[in-house]
């Protein structure tokens, strides 16, 4: 086993374990669905529930759904009251998610869209608190603008996969419009001074972002 493979391992057997809902999540989206890779897994999954904890938001939103694993795990986190607001854009996948997030311990504060957050979000009327950004690379820039109209002055925006497999660090090819999304909202966010950001070097890169 590779070492990285290994501290892998080692991280994973000295934090929470997932509860067994998410596990059983976890493997029906590697049997059952394509880009399983896609969903958040055990240790960011714990780090977004814990963001959460310590945020203490009452009023959340996720642009990307996938297959729910990071919407059960932000919910998980919520205070009693609070709401996670999560879109997915791909109809196909309301048929596998719904199921999950509704016979789930917390379906009571999570409202499941499908439709494009871009163009739903702003209908709400509702200012956030926080915000996980993990929706199609190529938007992350719009999608960035618009949850910042709508996040309170010192909320927070977590977006993922801003490491990109190490991509972020080569020269896209000209079709690979998802890369060059990433690098475009990594290089508007490092020069933004409408905000405070870190990137952590958690499993594909995580962007914390905070709202002067």
């Amino acid at each position: 086993m590779k070492e990285s493979e290994s501290l892998d391992e080692y991280i994973l057997q000295h934090i929470d374990p997932e509860n067994d809902y998410l596990k059983a999540l976890y493997r029906d989206t590697y049997v059952k669905l394509l880009r399983p890779r896609m969903a958040s897994g055990h240790l960011q999954g714990r780090l977004l529930k814990m963001f959460v904890e310590m945020i203490r938001p009452m009023q959340v939103l996720e642009i990307g759904t996938y297959s729910g694993y990071s919407a059960l795990c932000l919910a998980e986190g919520l205070p009693k009251g609070g709401m996670l607001h999560t879109f997915e854009i791909n109809d196909e996948q309301e048929d596998f998610t719904r199921p999950w997030l509704e016979n789930s311990p917390y379906a009571d504060k999570i409202k499941f869209y499908i439709g494009n957050a871009l163009q739903l979000v702003p209908t709400l009327g509702i200012t956030f608190d926080l915000a996980f950004i993990d929706g199609d690379k190529r938007t992350y820039i719009e999608c960035y603008e618009m949850v910042l109209t709508h996040l309170r002055t010192g909320g927070f925006i977590i977006a993922d996969n801003t490491l990109w497999d190490g991509h972020v660090i080569e020269k896209p090819a000209t079709n690979d419009y998802q890369t060059q999304g990433i690098i475009a909202f990594n290089d508007l966010v490092a020069t933004d001074d409408r905000v405070e950001k870190v990137i952590l070097p958690l499993r594909d890169g995580l962007t914390l972002i905070r709202k002067k």
